[in-house]
């Protein structure tokens, strides 16, 4: 089995206060194992509700959605999520917070549960923070927290919607480049959503553009080759003006 993360043709439509309210249309891409894969779109854009269709939080109205060749049917421990409210429980330590999935599922094999915590919290440069509440973090901090409480059971895929909308742009640059250290350090599959282009196009091995709502994939567009990205770059400044052009029309 593989962790390859794949929609056809999916919808979503709710029931409005005025009658039916579609949210996304027709909507087909793949992230293959590995891949660092980006949804960006404008506000409304139904981007968030293609994420929690692909996490298990709702369900799709139509179209068949897979991950690792079996049809998605509720949230699963092959899908840790970060979101941008990080929802660290405020009556734990940031190491119980960690911990919270291991209690549930039980560490990888060949692991104990401290032991994880402990990795988890080493990965994300939050050793020396285990035993503080999350009133006592920065935002930077509690989202770093919530990526290693998202790590700890191992899953094979990462789900990201929006963790770095809520800080500053030192921060966010902060964020950026750890994230990408701990994916090329666990090559785990990423699938992120942003409004932020520049943020796509810099962390992204392809970016999957959606329409204004009802959303549906207008594109789907190669990053640039390098790594690390440098944003001064012709390819960097090619690929988001080719992002941004979709947006501009």
């Amino acid at each position: 089995m593989t962790d390859t993360i794949r929609l056809a043709g999916v919808g979503k439509t709710y029931d409005g206060e005025h009658g039916p309210v579609r949210a996304i249309r027709h909507v087909s891409f793949a992230v293959d194992p590995g891949e660092f894969v980006t949804v960006v779109g404008p506000s409304g854009s139904g981007k968030s509700t293609a994420f929690r269709i692909i996490a298990g939080l709702e369900t799709a109205t139509e179209g068949a959605v897979e991950v690792g060749d079996e049809p998605v049917t509720g949230p699963g421990p092959d899908r840790g999520m970060v979101f941008q409210d990080d929802a660290l429980f405020p009556w734990r330590t940031v190491a119980g917070n960690v911990r919270y999935g291991l209690e549930e599922v039980g560490p990888p094999p060949d692991t104990t549960v401290g032991g994880r915590v402990d990795h988890c919290l080493s990965l994300v440069g939050l050793a020396d923070a285990a035993d503080q509440y999350p009133r006592e973090l920065s935002g930077g901090m509690r989202q770093r927290a919530g990526i290693a409480r998202a790590l700890a059971v191992d899953p094979p895929i990462l789900l990201m919607d929006e963790p770095f909308a809520s800080v500053d742009a030192r921060t966010k640059a902060t964020l950026h480049r750890e994230l990408l250290s701990i994916w090329q350090e666990t090559q785990k599959t990423i699938l992120f959503v942003t409004h932020d282009i520049e943020e796509a196009v810099y962390l992204s091995d392809r970016i999957v553009v959606f329409s204004e709502g009802p959303g549906t994939v207008v594109d789907v567009i190669d990053g640039p080759p390098d790594r690390p990205r440098d944003k001064t770059s012709e390819a960097f400044r090619e690929t988001k003006g080719a992002v941004l052009s979709y947006f501009e029309e």
